[in-house]
């Protein structure tokens, strides 16, 4: 049970940040100051943000045009849910 909560509590926090960093992103590029690398962006989605990225890429309309974002991080969140849905379920 306890090893549940915390692969819970991990996933949690890694998709706050993923949605906070999408936002934090855009917000730099719209007042065209120092951004948020691609590469980090996507780390946050591999490790367990990628719910988070992908929420947050439509939330705020960010990266919504670049073809490697609109496909991998959806791909990368089904991916998530059913990898959290199995270690879950144990």
């Amino acid at each position: 049970m306890a090893g549940r909560t915390y692969v819970f509590a991990v996933l949690l926090i890694m998709n706050i940040i993923g949605l906070m960093i999408m936002g934090i992103d855009k917000n730099r590029a719209i007042k065209h100051k120092y951004r948020i690398r691609e590469r980090t962006l996507w780390l946050v989605a591999i490790f367990g943000g990628a719910i988070g990225t992908t929420i947050g890429m439509q939330v705020y309309r960010h990266k919504t045009k670049h073809l490697s974002f609109k496909i991998g991080f959806p791909l990368l969140a089904i991916l998530e849910i059913v990898l959290s849905c199995a270690i879950l379920s144990r």
